[in-house]
């Protein structure tokens, strides 16, 4: 039975809530020397994992609106705030995560106010593959065999993930 697009209380939506109260714990766990973690990058492979799931179960029990609104904030919270961690411990540029952060803050602005005037504005498929892009990035820089000596692929999926954001 599908569930109704007003429904608050769905098994997406409490994966996505525990997406935001558990994304702080991995923003404190990424490691500040540059070598990577496996506690953060596990962690970090649940929370991007978790976000499959949260869409799989909306798509297979009916999407709702508060889940329209609340799995794009967990997405921006998430890989953001990693980002902005990983920029003031030095290991992400400033300039190529706020091309990222600016770009995301205004699409969420625009979602915000289409929402009001009664539009839906659903993640494209090509915006699938920019978080996915921005989740690699993060993955690959705080995993201990990429974030040592910053390798080309802690690199470069983060400027795959720029390009693919703009």
């Amino acid at each position: 039975m599908p569930t109704d697009p007003s429904a608050i209380r769905t098994w997406a939506n409490a994966i996505t809530v525990s997406r935001l109260l558990v994304s702080p714990l991995m923003f404190a766990i990424i490691p500040d020397d540059n070598v990577g973690s496996w506690a953060a990058t596990g962690l970090w492979f649940v929370l991007s994992m978790s976000d499959l799931v949260d869409g799989y179960l909306a798509r297979k029990e009916g999407t709702t609106r508060s889940g329209a609104f609340l799995d794009p904030l967990a997405d921006k919270v998430c890989v953001l705030g990693a980002m902005f961690v990983l920029v003031n411990r030095g290991y992400f540029s400033a300039w190529l995560v706020g091309i990222i952060a600016a770009r995301e803050i205004s699409i969420s602005l625009y979602r915000v106010f289409a929402g009001a005037k009664g539009v839906s504005v659903p993640a494209s498929r090509a915006a699938k593959w920019k978080t996915f892009a921005q989740q690699s990035a993060v993955g690959f820089a705080v995993l201990p065999w990429t974030a040592a000596n910053y390798t080309i692929a802690a690199k470069g999926s983060l400027v795959i993930a720029v390009v693919l954001t703009v």
